[in-house]
């Protein structure tokens, strides 16, 4: 967005656009740095632990603004995720049970145990965090990016089953598959980047 004179003046008060960005990419570096480098499973239950510390609007504020396919992009949607999962378990539980048919090979990359109910998803969304800590972070992105796709195809199949008699539900449905698949590809895209020494 381009500012002119007044513009700028108007906006005096606001916050610097690349001061909210550096910061973005500085506090992102900084948490993902520390946890790597402590090895205390302390530490990393603590990071795990994030959104229920600050609370997601907190995180939101550092993170929810920045690309997609940057490391703050990343980790907004990592914990997104887990806050979805722990808000509505029963449902993420749902829409994962009916994808896992139609993505096999995703199933197998996300490491859910069987059966795929609330509580094991809540593992997994933890276990994929843990895994940006203290594993291997290109490999926690992949498991997440394999998570969204199963989803996405049980939004997809749900959807389909309701069109007939839910027409207005199932086009929700589809836009929320279409999203989540969206998130897939761009977690993927974000490994990807990790492994080239790029995601910053």
């Amino acid at each position: 967005m381009l500012f002119g004179p007044d513009a700028l003046d108007a906006q005096s008060g606001a916050s610097d656009p690349a001061q909210v960005s550096e910061v973005a990419h500085e506090t992102a570096a900084v948490l993902v740095g520390t946890g790597r480098a402590a090895h205390d499973p302390e530490v990393t239950s603590r990071l795990v632990g994030l959104v229920e510390e600050l609370g997601l609007s907190t995180v939101a504020e550092l993170w929810a603004d920045r690309p997609a396919r940057s490391l703050p992009g990343a980790l907004w949607r990592l914990y997104c995720l887990q806050e979805w999962v722990r808000r509505d378990p029963v449902g993420a539980a749902g829409d994962y049970s009916a994808g896992i048919r139609f993505a096999d090979v995703s199933r197998v990359v996300a490491g859910l145990a069987e059966p795929p109910g609330p509580d094991e998803l809540k593992a997994l969304t933890d276990a994929i965090l843990r895994g940006v800590f203290d594993g291997d972070l290109a490999i926690a992105l992949e498991r997440a990016a394999a998570f969204c796709r199963v989803v996405s195809a049980g939004r997809a199949n749900r959807a389909d089953d309701s069109d007939a008699h839910d027409p207005l539900g199932a086009s929700s449905q589809t836009r929320r598959a279409a999203a989540m698949l969206t998130t897939a590809e761009d977690l993927e895209i974000c490994a990807r980047l990790w492994r080239a020494g790029n995601l910053t």
